[in-house]
């Protein structure tokens, strides 16, 4: 009878856009492991509005998979809602996150897990000793992490990976959560579970080109920031004060250059005084209350993360 290294039911989240170069070699590297890890698996691919070829071939690798479940979403909906969709999906005792174009290694998923299960902690995390991005995304990552960090009250250590093993019952009480602005990843560290690194390589991507830009950095940055965080209001009000006490000296200074020089054109000194007080606080601070205000909007919509088309079952 063989042997099987784990127990317990065990479910791979991959979230996948336009990935058609690599799927059937993500699908053997991780058939081939999770065969030796348990008799009870399942792989929840989760299709997010690719334009390519991807959706056709996990259908095919699902007819001979009886372990696969496919979610299709309607559109694309970005990675941290495809990937929320896929933990609303899963069966298993423990779910492992991963991204699809093999950076992150199917040969290491027992690594996250046995750490997970040896230090009896609710996640296991991956830090990245190496990666092969380039600069300018390696850059935006750290400023990123460093910035999230300092004002927000998310705190975790630096260059921590997507690639993760959970216990179920974090992803039941991460479902409990109804937040639609926030992202699962950043929810998890905030809802204060403990974890365990485990420090490993991060392979260059297998094939493609990486749909995960800087600007799309630069948007989680902001979902992050000011979905956990209040600093950047109360900066703004700092700052108002600030400029609006230097609008009002500089105001001083012309009224004091009219009467003592007068050689100031008539209406000049109020008209500038206006100006530079007006523009100085409202003006800086009225994007950041738009931000924070459109987060309310979004929220009281209740406009769900994703919509599914359609759930393919296995087998």
């Amino acid at each position: 009878m063989k042997e099987f290294r784990y127990g317990f039911r065990l479910s791979v989240v991959i979230p996948v856009f336009n990935d058609q170069e690599v799927l059937y070699e993500l699908y053997d590297r991780l058939h081939s492991v999770l065969q030796t890890l348990s008799a009870n698996y399942e792989i929840v691919f989760i299709d997010d509005g690719s334009k390519d070829n991807s959706f056709p071939l996990l259908r095919q690798l699902q007819l001979k998979e009886p372990g696969i479940r496919l979610i299709k979403l309607s559109r694309n909906f970005g990675q941290a809602n495809a990937i929320s969709a896929g933990l609303d999906h899963v069966s298993g005792d423990v779910i492992v996150i991963m991204d699809s174009d093999l950076q992150d290694r199917p040969e290491d998923i027992h690594k996250l897990v046995d750490t997970m299960i040896e230090k009896d902690v609710s996640m296991a995390i991956t830090r990245w000793i190496t990666r092969k991005d380039n600069f300018f995304k390696v850059a935006a990552s750290r400023l990123f992490h460093f910035v999230t960090n300092k004002i927000t009250n998310i705190h975790h250590v630096p260059r921590l990976g997507i690639f993760r093993a959970l216990k179920k019952d974090v992803i039941e009480e991460l479902k409990k959560n109804p937040e639609k602005t926030a992202t699962s990843i950043s929810l998890l560290y905030w809802m204060g579970y403990d974890y365990a690194i485990v420090d490993l390589h991060r392979d260059p991507r297998y094939a493609g080109l990486s749909g995960y830009t800087i600007g799309k950095m630069f948007k989680l940055s902001f979902d992050r920031i000011f979905s956990y965080s209040l600093f950047p209001i109360q900066m703004a009000s700092i700052i108002g004060i600030i400029l609006g006490t230097m609008s009002i000296l500089l105001a001083l200074y012309y009224v004091l250059q009219r009467f003592f020089f007068e050689n100031v054109l008539p209406g000049w000194t109020s008209l500038i005084g206006i100006v530079l007080f007006l523009f100085a606080i409202n003006f800086f601070f009225l994007g950041i209350i738009g931000e924070y205000l459109g987060r309310i909007f979004l929220e009281a919509k209740q406009r769900p993360k994703y919509i599914i088309e359609k759930i393919y079952e296995k087998g």
